[in-house]
């Protein structure tokens, strides 16, 4: 690869885990609400929803006893987080570089979460310049792992999918983007990165700079969780 290898056409930034730490909010908010209604809730069950869309969590917790309708849930999940982050947002440093640095390189760049507008706006506010288009759970029919949300965003931002680099954490996360067709980076945060074709995998973003996103959107896949790699 050379500096005539196009660089990729956008990258599209999976918000929870990824750029912000704020998986653990969540899981203190989804203990808070089930604690209220006595039901058992574990770090292992919240471990469980990374990366779901906020529906689905909800109806989770409400089939294990927590009674209230599944978008009253939502709404408490997601105003939790969003009153945290607005707060301060708990910005993965490693992400938070790179992000500057693919922003510096011209770069177009889209934040494709599962979170609420609500809270994505809270986050927002503190880049508001850094994202040319925003996709939220609330504005898609389909959560991930669905490529719907990947797709709307490429559509956005008037670019092919297939000439992005995704980078996201979890499991649905990584399944849309790579449905999508986006080149993907699966960073491990919380949970485990399984192989996936066509995946690359990290064990952070600290090694991942724009050179070598212009080498994976041209279609180099790197492993670094293989066992010697």
């Amino acid at each position: 690869m050379n500096a005539h290898t196009p660089l990729p056409a956008a990258v599209l930034w999976d918000m929870d885990g990824t750029l912000i730490d704020s998986e653990p909010a969540w899981i203190g908010a989804e203990t808070a609400l089930a604690d209220r209604f006595a039901v058992e809730w574990t770090h292992e069950d919240g471990l469980s929803l990374v990366g779901r869309p906020i529906v689905e969590s909800a109806r989770i917790l409400r089939d294990r006893g927590v009674a209230l309708e599944i978008d009253d849930i939502a709404a408490t999940l997601v105003g939790a987080v969003a009153e945290s982050v607005r707060g301060h947002v708990p910005w993965q440093a490693d992400a938070r570089l790179l992000l500057e640095q693919v922003l510096a390189a011209g770069i177009p760049c889209a934040l494709v979460t599962m979170s609420y507008a609500r809270l994505a706006d809270a986050f927002l506010a503190q880049v508001p310049d850094a994202f040319a288009a925003v996709v939220t759970g609330d504005q898609v029919a389909r959560g991930k792992p669905d490529p719907e949300a990947y797709l709307t965003a490429a559509t956005l931002l008037g670019v092919d999918a297939a000439r992005c680099v995704a980078i996201e954490d979890s499991p649905a996360g990584i399944g849309s983007a790579l449905a999508s067709g986006a080149r993907t980076i699966g960073v491990e945060r919380l949970v485990p990165v399984e192989p996936r074709p066509g995946l690359s995998r990290v064990r952070s973003l600290d090694r991942v700079d724009v050179p070598l996103l212009r080498e994976i959107a041209a279609g180099r896949q790197i492993d670094e969780l293989t066992a010697g790699d």
